[in-house]
């Protein structure tokens, strides 16, 4: 499928609003790319995809993650983590996207997880500060990812589980352990 062809297929899945949103992520993912030397053709289509669901209906989701062997443990955490790993089913399934590290950057945009590739960075960091976004903190997270993508991901997971602690929810192990192996990597960097 052609990259217009794939735009169009995404922009029919969502509200105005989330599109542009899209456009923000596909345009900070390849910046991203260009500036930490990413593949800035697999970050585009990964950005392109990356939100394919968000909008479906939860129960459709939760069908996808049921049915087809995903991780089940997601189904009692928030709703907000099904979209990413039933994007990349879809995308696999439904557009033929065959690229691992591509449909990975995809699964693991809500949550991280241990050993983020290149690409896994670049698509979850681009979602918390494509240019749409407005949050207390996205400004740092911003003026760190001029430098350092383990930096700007821990602000970004730092403001996903205060928030999440702010509202009394629970928090997937998954971004806990990724965000103790960023830390991890820059201390083994510096």
């Amino acid at each position: 499928m052609k990259r217009e062809e794939l735009m169009a297929a995404v922009k029919e899945q969502m509200p105005e609003r989330r599109w542009q949103h899209t456009l923000g992520v596909m345009e900070t993912s390849v910046m991203l790319a260009e500036r930490f030397g990413g593949d800035a053709v697999k970050a585009d289509v990964a950005a392109i995809l990356h939100d394919y669901c968000k909008y479906w209906p939860t129960g459709e989701q939760a069908k996808i993650i049921r049915e087809n062997d995903l991780p089940q443990d997601l189904l009692v955490f928030d709703k907000e983590l099904w979209h990413s790993h039933a994007g990349a089913f879809i995308a696999k399934t439904q557009f033929g996207i065959d690229d691992e590290e591509i449909l990975d950057a995809i699964r693991y945009h809500t949550s991280g997880r241990e050993q983020m590739t290149l690409l896994d960075k670049i698509v979850c960091l681009a979602d918390y500060m494509e240019p749409g976004r407005d949050f207390p903190g996205v400004e740092t997270i911003r003026e760190l990812a001029k430098t350092s993508l383990e930096r700007a991901l821990i602000a970004g997971f730092d403001s996903t589980i205060n928030f999440l602690i702010s509202k009394g929810k629970r928090i997937y192990p998954l971004t806990i352990l990724t965000r103790n192996d960023l830390l991890e990597q820059i201390q083994l960097h510096t």
